[in-house]
């Protein structure tokens, strides 16, 4: 009778018919009396979201203390109903100690020795002893008791993340991983919230022990601990160790017919766009959402692709579906703030990425979206604030830090702008657009050496990485004002004509003014050059092009004058007029263009922002260029 009810259960629960279930579970349980049959009526109860029932029934038949599965359960239910303080009664302040040492790990790896060996004498037909039997048994509840207690630290950081005790929670995931190499939930909680920096990630990843995982046989268990590395290996930031993860990727594409699956094709994409390199990057989110078009970990790079592209009417249309058949994702109203800032519509962009932030409060891309709002409309001191808030929330990622230095940098607050890009750096050394803007501090700074050292790597950088070189030019020609300012002639015009071969400093490849702007001001600076270079009439011929352009530009008009001066009666020397006052007098033309063209750019709405991507808390980093630069210095917050 016990096995037919069993069986009746079992096949209740796979149509999912749980009433059927609890009705026939609940008659099993009075004729066996068996805790697990209690155990698995309290799982019923949960499945159906009858959390109060199911720990009431834990609790009447005093199943707390009986196994960690059923101390598992009951916090869960108290964390379903929101009740932290009790869920961390139930679980404990902290992981066991006992759980994470060595003894642990050897006992592990014995278990798996010692059970390999038994599987190998059963599979030769040799007999067990009776002693055998109660042995094996006891060290498969062992591991399973093992496996709960990882879950069970998993729930902690869950609970210390909803106290906003962030660093506490960091521990327990990490904990979690560490007592179970298998608690993917975890892992995937410290990868999406960014609780590690690149770093940190890839420390701690060599520092699990994949060894633990145990199969049939010493073959398949080495290869399983190494594929589950690989699929942990593409989770990780893709700012850093590129090649391991290419190689990861290519690993589990050929051997394990992985190549369509779209957690890696979405691992590709996000590589894609930090390299930026939008358009190949939505190929492989519009070639999934085409046949899965609700699969929300795709939707917020999907959205940064979108709006780096410039593309608001497939932006609108992705926001309408989703808004009529999921109103209560956050990603449905991060889509549809993202839609209104495509189309300059600041404050309907701020409301809805204020929205999606509200709906889950570990939501990066929306809070990183809404800090961008205001940095647009110019409202310095809330963007500050919300970017610290990103800061707070997402600590292992430098994006925030990085906002904030460039926020300063726009209010000229160079101190403060170095300390929270360097600190930034620490973070993460190998994203370009950081070096840039830390570049340009020390530009500004008059450390030029110091400058012209972080522009050469970040363009070494991007070219390492495979990156779009045209969305490099305004470090390039960063690097070439440094060069300029060091009198270093020849190089400064290399690197403007490469800018001028390649393109223009521009934010947006479909603004055709900024494209203009750009292209008159590097006119500009060649023909300054070359006037310094004593090459004034390839300076003449340059600056008439720059003014063919700009025919309003103050910079260019000023300095064709003095050239064709200097045509008409060079110095003994080789170089035009007072080279110290030409100088100062480019330099404060430069500045003042500069300001009134980003206020300009502003008041359009023409600045755009990276955002922090991901699936709930943002694993991955959205870029999306900052807006429009009509100087001859491209500062940092517009290039």
């Amino acid at each position: 009778m016990q096995n037919f009810l069993k069986d009746w259960r079992q096949d209740a629960m796979n149509k999912h018919q749980y009433d059927s279930a609890i009705f026939i579970g609940d008659k099993l349980l009075a004729l066996t009396n068996d805790p697990n049959d209690a155990f698995w009526l309290a799982q019923v109860h949960f499945s159906t979201g009858n959390y109060s029932r199911a720990l009431t029934f834990l609790n009447k038949h005093k199943l707390l203390d009986h196994s960690p599965s059923c101390r598992y359960l009951a916090a869960h239910c108290c964390i379903k109903q929101f009740k932290y303080e009790d869920a961390l009664t139930i679980l404990g302040d902290k992981t066991p100690g006992h759980m994470l040492g060595n003894s642990y790990k050897s006992r592990r790896k014995l278990q798996h020795t010692s059970g390999n060996a038994r599987n190998g004498v059963h599979r030769k037909g040799s007999s067990r002893t009776d002693k055998g039997e109660p042995s094996q048994e006891h060290e498969r509840e062992s591991a399973s008791e093992t496996k709960y207690e990882g879950a069970m630290s998993y729930l902690r950081g869950i609970c210390f993340a909803k106290q906003n005790s962030y660093d506490r929670a960091k521990e327990c995931y990490m904990d979690a991983v560490r007592i179970d190499v298998q608690c993917f939930e975890a892992f995937d909680q410290l990868m999406r919230n960014c609780l590690l920096s690149p770093d940190e990630e890839w420390e701690f990843l060599e520092s699990l022990d994949f060894d633990t995982i145990t199969t049939n046989g010493t073959d398949t268990s080495q290869e399983a601990a190494q594929f589950a590395k690989m699929l942990y290996t593409t989770r990780l930031s893709k700012y850093k160790n590129p090649a391991e993860f290419s190689n990861a990727v290519e690993s589990l594409s050929q051997h394990y017919n992985l190549d369509t699956n779209p957690d890696l094709l979405l691992s590709k994409a996000e590589l894609l766009f930090t390299q930026c390199r939008f358009k190949q990057a939505l190929a492989i989110t519009t070639s999934v959402l085409a046949t899965d078009q609700y699969n929300f970990s795709f939707l917020p790079l999907h959205l940064a692709c979108l709006h780096e592209l410039h593309q608001p009417n497939t932006l609108f249309l992705l926001a309408h579906r989703l808004a009529d058949s999921y109103p209560d994702e956050p990603a449905t109203w991060l889509a549809v703030g993202v839609y209104y800032l495509s189309i300059s519509q600041i404050a309907e962009a701020r409301r809805f990425f204020s929205k999606a932030s509200m709906m889950n409060p570990h939501f990066g891309p929306a809070w990183i979206g809404f800090a961008h709002t205001f940095a647009l409309e110019g409202e310095h001191d809330q963007a500050v604030s919300a970017y610290g808030t990103a800061a707070r929330l997402f600590q292992g990622t430098h994006l925030p830090q990085l906002f904030l230095g460039m926020q300063h940098l726009q209010l000229n607050n160079l101190t403060l702008a170095h300390d929270y890009l360097t600190t930034a750096h620490g973070l993460c050394r190998t994203d370009p657009l950081l070096l840039n803007e830390l570049g340009v501090v020390f530009y500004h700074l008059d450390h030029l050496p110091e400058a012209i050292q972080l522009f050469n790597r970040a363009l070494t950088i991007a070219d390492e990485v495979d990156s779009d070189p045209t969305f490099w030019l305004a470090t390039r020609a960063n690097l070439g004002h440094a060069y300029r300012r060091q009198h270093q002639w020849s190089l400064a015009l290399s690197e403007f004509e490469e800018v001028l071969r390649q393109g223009t400093v521009s934010s947006s490849s479909n603004d055709v003014n900024n494209n203009t702007a750009g292209r008159h001001n590097i006119l500009a600076a060649k023909g300054l050059v070359l006037l310094e270079m004593g090459r004034t009439w390839d300076a003449i011929g340059s600056l008439h092009e720059a003014l063919g352009v700009c025919p309003q530009d103050p910079v260019a008009t000023d300095l064709l004058a003095r050239a064709l001066e200097e045509n008409i009666g060079r110095n003994g020397d080789g170089t035009f007029g007072d080279e110290a006052n030409t100088e100062s007098i480019l330099d404060e033309a430069f500045e003042v263009k500069r300001e009134e063209v980003r206020r300009r750019g502003l008041r359009k709405g023409g600045r755009k922002g990276r955002v922090l991507v991901g699936g709930d808390g943002g694993a991955g980093m959205e870029r999306m260029s900052e807006g429009g630069e009509d100087s001859m210095m491209v500062m940092s917050d517009e290039g």
